[in-house]
């Protein structure tokens, strides 16, 4: 689903790109500040204008990661320009580990194409300046451009989640590893050089410990995410599916729904028709069209016609990753247009816990065996 509060600019390459918000208010900080040193208009001008700049080269980064992974099939939604740095939603990740790490090298290898052009300029032309001399609103501008862009190496390909340094360490690990593991164990790293660079952070920047608080929570969160994929590998959506469903006819006013909100534990409802799913009638625009004062509609002026479903044959980890890219937070299960049952996160996530509980139970189990096996070895000994 797309940030809320994001606008779009642009479109290349069939990827929108989008600016969020928040971006303006950096600007707007940026040209403040700027102004509160200087009390002058072109030099404001210029730190705004070098800072669109480097965002510019930071679109540029994103598009190497998308392209790069629609060479490997990979579509990518869109683009958002945020404070912090591009963001670029892939459809899905790569499943390959030689796959991932080219994806993730594109961006970082799109900077430094950028700083070989502008480094050749500079030394063609002679125009280079001491690094000293050079700040945010002075100095040669397309200098200040070639240091930033080494910058944004330098920094992606720190080894640490969410960035492409991240990515890459746990591709090459996996090549060794399987991937749940791999990321494990690159989650493990990040995380110790989280806790080195908050305590550097203690005493030299504080900002040191902001950077490492990010760090760590990403890595945190890349972590369990690729733990709960493994938990639905080689499962089915029938498997965690709910059959039991509240379903609505297309002709049903909405007082019918608001009675389904109150009473049933979905919050997603099914349209059918002649047996037929044709619709869902989501919780939101039940709330919303109440809030607009509509006036007990039918149900099929309010559902959404655009809605996901699965094949209860289909992997569940398939399902999971759509259940993140749509609206909805329900999957209608069909079968030759015929409503089988749901899927939903929630009744998904719980499904998840019970596999992780399962899993150390046998893991427990196991090791008690062994244990008793080992004992009897040691009481009778051959």
């Amino acid at each position: 689903m797309r940030m809320k509060w994001s606008w779009k600019i642009g479109e290349f390459a069939g990827i929108p790109v989008y600016l969020h918000a928040t971006f303006l208010l950096l600007l707007a900080w940026i040209a403040f500040s700027h102004w509160l040193q200087s009390r002058s208009f072109w030099p404001t001008v210029g730190a705004v204008g070098f800072m669109v700049a480097i965002f510019a080269c930071v679109v540029f980064h994103e598009y190497g990661h998308a392209l790069m992974a629609r060479r490997f099939g990979i579509a990518t939604k869109d683009i958002t320009l945020l404070p912090i740095g591009g963001l670029a939603r892939l459809d899905r990740m790569p499943e390959k580990p030689a796959q991932e790490l080219w994806v993730a090298l594109a961006g970082p290898a799109v900077n430094l194409g950028i700083a070989a052009i502008l480094g050749s300029y500079l030394l063609l032309s002679n125009h280079l300046d001491p690094i000293a001399s050079l700040g945010v609103a002075r100095g040669n501008f397309v200098e200040r451009l070639l240091i930033a862009n080494l910058f944004l190496v330098g920094f992606n390909m720190i080894p640490a989640f969410p960035m492409d340094g991240g990515r890459v360490l746990r591709a090459l690990l996996a090549g060794r590893l399987d991937y749940a593991r791999a990321t494990r164990v690159a989650a493990g790293i990040v995380q110790a050089l989280a806790f080195v660079f908050g305590l550097w952070g203690l005493v030299a920047n504080p900002f040191l410990m902001i950077i490492a608080l990010f760090v760590w929570i990403g890595a945190a969160q890349e972590a369990a995410m690729v733990e709960t994929k493994s938990y639905l590998e080689g499962v089915s959506v029938r498997a965690a599916m709910i059959q039991n469903v509240e379903v609505l006819s297309p002709k049903e006013k909405l007082s019918k729904a608001v009675e389904f909100v109150r009473t049933s534990w979905q919050q997603d409802f099914p349209v059918v028709e002649n047996d037929r799913v044709i619709g869902m009638l989501l919780r939101s625009d039940v709330f919303s069209a109440i809030a607009n004062g509509r006036i007990d509609p039918q149900i099929c002026e309010l559902m959404r016609r655009d809605f996901p479903v699965a094949d209860p044959l289909e992997p569940l980890e398939s399902a999971y990753s759509r259940l993140h890219r749509t609206d909805s937070a329900t999957i209608s299960i069909v079968r030759k247009g015929e409503l089988l049952g749901l899927l939903t996160l929630e009744h998904l996530t719980e499904f998840v816990l019970i596999q992780a509980a399962l899993k150390t139970a046998r893991y427990a189990a196991g090791s008690t065996r062994a244990r008793v096996s080992q004992s009897r070895e040691v009481q009778n000994p051959a």
